[in-house]
């Protein structure tokens, strides 16, 4: 088994192949979709002498972390040949993959699983939570917050990125997990045109409160549920500055007529539409499920560029079976100021394997509930708690950009 590039003169024969595995047939507009996409990404092929057994596509990405951003790598498009499935193939490909990591200074990685039982033994943890939220506005909905007064607009899909991009970058800030976007990401992934394979998705709208420098705003579908059974109207993303504003947006999509439910898929663990929501059993939560899974490549660049909460000074045992220069006994200290991350000799507080401090990195898994459930082990009385209050952020980590 060879591993290496995909060229680019090769890229339809990729496709050809995620489409076998994915069970998957492309239109050309789908395929001159899926070609712009790759030829963004570094591509890993496995090849069984010429014919291409295995794809995995990473494309380049910056994700904001506590106190600031790195980049990353998004990992996607990874498939393997029904032929040669359990003979090594992803394995070749993410060690390909992480020695093009270093190459490019990316210490961090990060994929949406399709399957979630794959990717714990490679070293990803599941790094931010969702919630699916359901509205039912066949009724006028109840908040116990006043919505903001300021006049509401509708922007043009094709004018919203520079309406809108500077409050998303704001708030992006603001929140671990999020991805920059340039003028690409917010025509290809967060606005087409037509939505990937929802036929009943009507066009992307958006909706916006404020004046020239918005407070907030609302992107969204409506969906044609068929007959005369009212449509319903599907959320991508809502960021509000305030309460006040989430109640006008929320409000808004509420009371959109001939639509009887507003659904968002994805909003925040802390989101705080279920706290202002009058009546909880017309605001329901859903469904709460894994979503961005996140791996660190170099331990030390990663933990050294976050923020922490609180000062640390333990030694941990990190277990890393794909990675050796990060497994060991370092010794993490951290204050308001400074972090350092140092090999050691000394007794370890923490042992722990790097899927678990990956799924604890960007603050949104707790060390006390991994320590209560048997997956880290605890020397020192009290220390996962000490990591926790370093860990912590004031809000959750979230994304919604899938790739």
């Amino acid at each position: 088994m060879r591993f290496g590039d995909i060229p680019e003169a090769r890229i339809d024969r990729a496709i050809d192949h995620a489409g076998l595995v994915f069970h998957d047939t492309y239109d050309e507009d789908e395929r001159a979709g899926h070609r712009t996409f790759l030829r963004r990404c570094e591509r890993v092929g496995a090849y069984d002498g010429e014919p291409l057994v295995g794809l995995l596509a990473a494309v380049p990405l910056q994700l904001s972390i506590p106190g600031g951003q790195l980049p990353c790598s998004g990992v996607t498009f990874v498939s393997v040949a029904p032929t040669h499935r359990r003979r090594g193939v992803l394995t070749g490909m993410l060690d390909e993959l992480w020695r093009r990591c270093a190459a490019a200074g990316q210490p961090l990685a990060v994929l949406w699983a399709s399957e979630a039982a794959i990717y714990g033994r490679f070293g990803f943890g599941p790094g931010t939570q969702l919630q699916t939220v359901e509205i039912d506005s066949s009724r006028p909905l109840d908040l116990r917050v006043t919505p903001d007064p300021r006049p509401l607009r509708l922007v043009p899909a094709a004018d919203a990125p520079a309406v809108i991009g500077p409050l998303y970058e704001a708030t992006r800030g603001e929140r671990a997990g999020r991805f920059a976007r340039d003028v690409y990401w917010w025509s290809e992934s967060v606005l087409p045109e037509k939505a990937e394979d929802e036929d009943d998705l009507g066009p992307p709208r958006v909706v916006v409160l404020g004046g020239d420098q918005p407070a907030g705003y609302a992107i969204y579908r409506v969906r044609d549920t068929g007959g005369d059974a009212p449509d319903a109207v599907e959320l991508i993303e809502l960021e509000a500055e305030t309460p006040a504003v989430a109640a006008a947006l929320w409000k808004y999509l509420a009371d959109i007529d001939l639509t009887a439910k507003v659904r968002a898929w994805a909003r925040p663990a802390d989101d705080v539409l279920p706290l202002i929501a009058g009546d909880r059993d017309q605001v329901r939560v859903v469904r709460e499920a894994p979503a961005l899974w996140v791996r660190l490549v170099d331990v030390t660049t990663a933990l050294t560029a976050r923020s922490w909460a609180a000062p640390v000074d333990l030694v941990l045992d990190l277990r890393d079976a794909a990675l050796p220069a990060n497994e060991g006994r370092f010794r993490l200290t951290t204050d308001a100021k400074t972090c350092t991350y140092e090999r050691v000799t000394d007794p370890a507080d923490l042992s722990l394997d790097v899927r678990e401090l990956s799924a604890c990195y960007l603050g949104g898994a707790r060390l006390v509930h991994l320590l209560r459930a048997g997956l880290i082990t605890e020397h020192t009385p009290g220390a996962a708690r000490v990591l926790d209050d370093a860990l912590h952020t004031e809000y959750l980590p979230f994304t919604t950009d899938e790739f």
